[in-house]
């Protein structure tokens, strides 16, 4: 049996799907080496042309429109980049499923065999506390 392009389109899907499990540990932001200076009139940093102490390493990442940092040790910094690369995998690898799976969609012949979603249940009519039935008021 010859594979249709439906068909390609779904081992794709699954091929990418199996690339997003295996993406690992992920985190968004980036990490900068930051340098700077202590103040002191007679340190090394205070004279022209030196960066200052460090490097300084800071994650920082954005959340509900606020940028949070924090400090990373030496030995964190490898790590946090390597799931920083993860996120950014994480990503191509979620915006290819989008595009498989319109690709998907508009070759899915109508009354297909298209994943339906499951109706959510009906309710009950009456079994609510908060009725809009009016009250009558006192005369």
């Amino acid at each position: 049996m010859v594979d249709g392009p439906l068909e390609r389109l779904e081992t794709q899907r699954a091929e990418l799907f199996a690339q997003l499990a295996a993406t690992g540990d992920l985190r968004r932001g980036s990490v900068n080496a930051t340098y700077r200076r202590c103040g002191k009139p007679n340190c090394v940093c205070a004279t022209e042309g030196h960066r200052g102490h460090g490097p300084r390493y800071l994650w920082t990442r954005s959340k509900d429109g606020k940028t949070a940092g924090r400090q990373l040790a030496a030995a964190e910094v490898d790590k946090v980049r390597r799931e920083l690369a993860n996120y950014q995998q994480f990503n191509r690898v979620s915006e290819a499923i989008i595009e498989v799976n319109e690709a998907i969609c508009e070759a899915r012949p109508p009354g297909g065999l298209a994943e339906e979603p499951t109706p959510a249940p009906e309710r009950e009519k009456g079994g609510s506390g908060n009725s809009s039935r009016t009250r009558s008021q006192p005369s």
